[in-house]
């Protein structure tokens, strides 16, 4: 089999795939919660002859699908999760919900998941046509948004037999990354007071919604002495209830620290803490701080990242009708970016090396941290188009979106072909990480004793 009679075997599984990826959408789970999703994938994994282990590193959400034997060891990192509030009808052109205040796939890991399914089904049949030693491992990883699932995964050792990682991320245009992500951590600050009449007995009172304010009064004067690539954001989760005559006993906020690297992290964290002890002090109050998640900064790989864009640019791209291209045209005027007159990106640029910091977060940078890793990127969503919008909702189940994934399914698959048939350029990628990890070695940093959860959960 030649890598362009691969490309055909995985475009001749589109009806398979399309129905994964629809599957998976119609049933928006988010942060832990994947049931159905996940199981949509396992037993897609099982259909094409993959060995699938459930439960993985004691996640029930989290599960890895395997081929073949020997090395190279690839993995695809799939993902499947929704986000919370973005319920949304498919194929609209206006925002509606589904589900007034439900989930939906506002960062298309419908497609994402699907996509890396392509690839591993993909590279299965290359495997088995050419005779060619080599395992494949899908791996599904649950809660990339907020819950920080590769990460825990990579805590209890998960990717460490790798040789490479390749991924995707739905977008509106084709690429491959060349630089870096930022760290974070999540953390909620609970503090605890003591209710009393506001009005006849005030000072018996100790209001842990005070604390909270100042909490959040001290985390603004902090931001004028932090590195300006560090990112403070929070939600008050608390309040301590709506009667307004009642000193509040209790009050929630949830916090999330990101910086250029775990280091910076872990610093501006401390010092957050100790601005949350403070407030705890300053109003009489109990706190706890209760950690939640983190993920690494992404240590870019370009030798992956250039034979990605080599493997787009041996594709054709895809081709719509007049409808597809209205319909994306009509979303494209829904963003403030967008260019309805040219909705759908048609140009695959050249990999350019740069050195730049995305200021977005993934759990895909742990991964990067322990094998060469790459991430693709293809127009799933009309130019201009937001993640995490309605929008991308909207257009998940279309077939632009359908197009665009299998498409870098195809691609995926030529890099772990490449990677397979070349063993110097998995060494050349090796030999990149190692350079720019300076000797360093991956520290997960989730300390052990935190247990992956759903956002709404307590520990």
């Amino acid at each position: 089999m030649t890598k362009q009679e691969l490309f055909d075997y995985i475009a001749g599984q589109e009806e398979f795939l399309n129905k994964v990826s629809d599957s998976v959408w119609d049933n928006p789970e988010t942060c832990y919660s994947e049931k159905i999703s996940s199981e949509i994938i396992c037993k897609a994994l099982e259909e094409q002859g993959f060995q699938v282990e459930r439960d993985v590193a004691d996640i029930p959400t989290a599960f890895t699908g395997t081929f073949g034997h020997g090395k190279p060891v690839i993995g695809f990192l799939g993902e499947f999760d929704a986000l919370s509030g973005l319920s949304q009808v498919a194929g609209a052109t206006e925002k509606i919900a589904v589900h007034p205040g439900g989930n939906g796939h506002g960062c298309g890991h419908n497609l994402l998941g699907t996509g890396c399914l392509a690839a591993a089904i993909g590279l299965k049949k290359y495997l088995e046509e050419n005779g060619k030693e080599g395992t494949i491992i899908f791996y599904g990883c649950p809660a990339e948004e907020g819950g920080g699932g590769k990460t825990f995964m990579a805590r209890e050792g998960c990717f460490d037999h790798l040789d490479a990682a390749i991924a995707w991320h739905p977008g509106d245009a084709y690429g491959s990354s060349a630089g870096s992500t930022l760290a974070n951590c999540q953390i909620y600050f609970r503090y605890k007071g003591i209710s009393s009449h506001a009005g006849i007995s005030p000072h018996l009172g100790r209001s842990a919604l005070d604390a909270v304010t100042l909490f959040n009064v001290g985390i603004q004067f902090l931001r004028e002495h932090v590195l300006p690539s560090v990112r403070m954001h929070y939600a008050v989760t608390d309040t301590g209830g709506f009667s307004p005559n009642v000193v509040q006993p209790t009050a929630e906020v949830l916090v999330l620290l990101r910086a250029e690297d775990n280091a910076t992290v872990a610093d501006v964290r401390s010092r957050v803490e100790d601005i949350a002890r403070g407030a705890a002090l300053m109003t009489g109050t109990e706190l706890e701080i209760d950690f939640v998640k983190a993920t690494s900064n992404t240590v870019p790989n370009h030798v992956l990242g250039r034979d990605a864009v080599e493997n787009l640019k041996l594709l054709k791209l895809p081709e719509f009708s007049k409808e597809d291209v209205e319909f994306y045209s009509k979303i494209s005027a829904t963003n403030k970016n967008g260019n309805p007159g040219h909705p759908i990106a048609d140009t695959i640029p050249d990999f350019k090396p740069v050195e730049i910091v995305f200021p977005a977060s993934s759990d895909v940078g742990d991964v990067s941290w322990i094998v060469p890793t790459v991430s693709l990127s293809a127009p799933t969503w009309p130019v201009g188009t937001a993640a995490h919008s309605w929008q991308a909702v909207a257009v998940g189940k279309s077939t632009p979106a359908h197009k665009a994934t299998l498409m870098v399914g195809e691609a995926m698959a030529g890099v772990a072909v490449d990677l397979i048939e070349k063993p110097e350029l998995l060494e050349q990628a090796k030999e990149e990480l190692n350079r720019r990890l300076k000797g360093s070695k991956y520290e997960c940093p989730i300390p052990k004793g935190v247990v992956p959860r759903a956002l709404s959960m307590k520990k």
